[in-house]
């Protein structure tokens, strides 16, 4: 695996974190999840940009958002105990088939 995906993976679990803090701060009431969020999210593009410095913006993107949303939509319904519909779970599937053909594009 080289850097630049070892750079995506470190930027898609950042985003998840931030994004996971972002409830967690309920609206910037809780001080501690609010500041969290900027620093997950400033992680999370410096590793993107160092990410795009090898890797095509179209796969490198659409891996990032796509495994971000997938994460944030399993930990929704694990940890905030979200609804977990058929349409839903078939959704987080076409998800990651997307993101798979996109990346066996390049």
């Amino acid at each position: 695996m080289s850097t630049s995906w070892i750079y995506l993976i470190a930027a898609i679990l950042f985003e998840v974190s931030g994004t996971t803090c972002m409830k967690l701060s309920q609206g910037f009431t809780k001080i501690g999840p609010s500041i969290l969020i900027a620093v997950f999210y400033g992680l999370c593009f410096t590793f993107l940009t160092l990410a795009l410095k090898k890797l095509e913006v179209s796969v490198a993107y659409s891996v990032w958002a796509g495994l971000g949303t997938v994460l944030i939509a399993i930990i929704g319904i694990i940890w905030f105990r979200e609804s977990a519909t058929l349409i839903k779970l078939i959704s987080i599937g076409l998800i990651i088939m997307g993101v798979i053909g996109i990346n066996a594009s390049s």
